[in-house]
């Protein structure tokens, strides 16, 4: 019997080993104990997908855990209480997370918070040494109010900005200032996830070959390819080793019978009562979508929770 060519010999082992590597890879972990989850920042996570990919993640890979994750982002806000003149045409100052974080923390009660701030943070001007002591002490001050509730804290340094419009020169440096300096905080012990490296690896890697590449068309909000971006860099903090440099959420996805069918109902819970807390919580920002009353959310929610249960146990992962 004559022996197998070798290219069809090694494709043969390929498929027959991959199940096998991809079961050896490390996943990542949420603490024990961790049972709610809350995102908080900008519009970025207000726009909320990279929230959802995370929440995805977990559901597909540790789908017999019961955690919940609440989305409470919201647009133009700063952690470091600074607003432009002029903001927004001149019809509201830049809300201050502080005014609200306090009212989150007690509703809420998360066990577990990521924060993600800085995109506003600079003003979209130069650098200035006061308004990068503002976000040190803005997060210094929002540091302090979370732990004091006995939740853990994962910060986010501030995703990539582009200036694709020419309106804020200089304010890329800005910002990977900012970013250096709170991966700086790891030798003090703060947890710090870096979305601006990771995103800054992946722009740079597309635009070897797609020169005019931008994850976001006004420099500042990043499409869903940007969001998953931010998404695999909190994963990959939080040990997971099975999402390769070059794979999308729909490969993350693939590893579980329902991976895609999950996505959009997710999404759904997640927006929905990310406009119910934001209403019932109140906040300092006008023109925002109002949520259903509160009861009528969770109702929404356990409805789709229900479906969701069906997806996420009717099946084993790969």
């Amino acid at each position: 019997m004559p022996l197998p060519h070798p290219r069809r010999l090694r494709l043969v082992l390929l498929l027959l080993l991959t199940p096998l590597l991809l079961s050896a890879q490390p996943v990542a972990t949420l603490p024990a104990g961790v049972k709610r989850v809350v995102f908080l920042g900008d519009s970025i996570t207000y726009g909320g997908f990279y929230t959802v990919c995370v929440e995805a993640y977990f559901a597909t890979r540790a789908p017999e855990r019961a955690v919940e994750f609440l989305n409470v982002g919201l647009p133009s806000e700063t952690v470091s209480g600074l607003s432009e003149a002029g903001h927004a045409g001149g019809a509201f100052p830049r809300p201050d997370a502080h005014e609200r974080l306090g009212r989150v923390l007690a509703r809420l009660k998360p066990d577990l918070v990521f924060a993600c701030y800085g995109m506003n943070d600079g003003i979209f001007q130069p650098f200035d040494e006061a308004r990068f002591a503002a976000y040190q002490s803005g997060l210094r001050r929002l540091r302090a109010a979370v732990l004091a509730t006995g939740a853990q804290l994962v910060h986010a340094t501030p995703p990539l900005y582009v200036d694709v419009r020419g309106t804020s020169p200089g304010y890329p440096e800005v910002l990977a200032r900012y970013a250096a300096w709170l991966l700086e905080r790891r030798a003090d012990g703060w947890s710090v996830a870096d979305v601006h490296g990771a995103m800054t690896a992946e722009l740079t890697a597309r635009r070897r070959t797609e020169p005019g590449f931008t994850f976001a068309r006004d420099g500042v909000h990043p499409d869903d390819a940007g969001h998953w971006v931010m998404a695999r860099a909190l994963l990959t903090h939080l040990g997971a080793g099975d999402l390769p440099a070059g794979g999308t959420v729909a490969d993350m996805l693939a590893r579980h019978p329902h991976g895609a069918a999950l996505l959009p109902l997710l999404r759904k819970r997640s927006e929905l009562l990310r406009d119910t807390w934001l209403t019932t919580i109140g906040h300092q920002r006008p023109k925002m979508r109002p949520g259903l009353p509160l009861e009528d959310a969770r109702g929404k929610a356990t409805a789709l929770d229900a479906e969701l249960a069906v997806l996420r146990t009717t099946a084993a992962e790969r």
